[in-house]
């Protein structure tokens, strides 16, 4: 099993991902959203020149937001400056798209999108399309020092709906999913992603399944409900929430919305509802605190059922069981998202108690 930690991506907090390297972490998830946080490339690079053994990779980059082109020139300029270190993890761009009122881009384009930065990255020709005109494009050469695609990159999808999935077995060299560590959706996920695989006529060879988390261990004697568990589970719990409520509000069926949510769901619309904006600018405001904090409206919603729902909760050897029970049904890495507020603390913590058990 391999442990990282999915950051807030804070140009200023670069040395946050030196503080993993010395900690044992395997990996650092940099996300992309441009809405919330600071350019995931640009805090990549000063990582990557900073750090000398753990892998670096977009947690995930979104297609929306650049061309691809553009991704497969960012990532393996990352990749000259930490070769061999770096991975891409792409997305249609929940978030990000969302936060700005948008759509994340269709499976097909994403299909499309995944084709060509694929391509790319291996050095091959591609058939490129924009704005409706296509043509054969193929990295220029200026010398060495530009890009390095001579070191595999390697490419993690992010999915969690049925095409997504099968997108990620088609192209992906790996998978990135909420609830993975959960064994019924991973065997799900799983059954989806082999099935893209076929579709694709690939073989699915170290496939890499990554579950995007949050873990608090508890100690003897505390509760769910006390004010020190909540601070440590509710911005990954409300997180939870906001991806939900997005995917129920596009799909109007409430099945999407999972049985630790029911009791607090219609409040929780209602919350929405009563924004402090016109509902056309909603997306302003049900994103606040994206997996950094929880506002101040939202600490009701963190109850029990919710953390136990949404994360990896028990004491270090619980937790540990949790995490090994999942590897025996195909995940391979879990990917921490703490609070800001204490994220130092929570990573230690992990690493100190949890891994040694797994």
């Amino acid at each position: 099993m391999k442990f990282s930690l999915t950051v807030q991506t804070r140009i200023t907090d670069w040395h946050f991902i030196k503080y993993l390297e010395d900690l044992g972490y395997d990996a650092a998830w940099v996300p992309d959203t441009q809405m919330m946080w600071s350019d995931c490339y640009a805090t990549m690079a000063l990582a990557a020149q900073n750090t000398s053994r753990i892998k670096l990779g977009t947690g995930v980059a979104i297609a929306g937001t650049r061309i691809a082109p553009t991704t497969a020139a960012a990532i393996s300029s990352i990749n000259a400056l930490a070769p061999g270190r770096v991975f891409l993890g792409i997305g249609t761009g929940h978030t990000a798209m969302r936060v700005m009122g948008q759509d994340p881009i269709s499976i097909t384009e994403f299909r499309e999108y995944l084709r060509v930065v694929r391509a790319m990255l291996r050095g091959e020709e591609v058939d490129y399309t924009y704005n409706g005109r296509t043509t054969s494009i193929v990295w220029q050469e200026h010398g060495s020092g530009f890009r390095d695609i001579e070191h595999p990159i390697p490419i993690y999808v992010a999915a969690n709906g049925p095409r997504a999935l099968r997108t990620a077995g088609m192209y992906g060299d790996g998978l990135c999913s909420v609830f993975n560590e959960q064994i019924p959706v991973l065997t799900y996920n799983l059954e989806q992603v082999r099935k893209g695989a076929q579709m694709a006529n690939r073989e699915l060879i170290n496939y890499q399944t990554t579950t995007l988390t949050n873990a608090v261990i508890l100690r003897a004697g505390e509760k769910l409900t006390d004010d020190a568990i909540v601070e440590k589970a509710g911005s990954w719990a409300v997180t939870a929430l906001h991806f939900v409520y997005e995917i129920w509000r596009y799909t109007k069926e409430d099945s999407v919305v999972p049985e630790y949510m029911r009791s607090i769901w219609e409040e929780y619309c209602d919350h929405v509802d009563n924004f402090p904006l016109p509902k056309e600018k909603a997306h302003q405001l049900i994103h606040e605190g994206h997996c950094s904090f929880y506002t101040d409206g939202e600490k009701k919603f963190v109850t029990p059922e919710m953390i136990e729902g949404t994360t990896l909760v028990g004491s270090a050897a619980e937790i540990a069981e949790k995490i090994s029970e999942a590897g025996k049904h195909g995940l391979s890495e879990v990917s921490l998202l703490p609070p800001l507020h204490n994220i130092r603390e929570a990573a230690k913590e992990f690493a100190e108690e949890v891994i040694p058990l797994c």
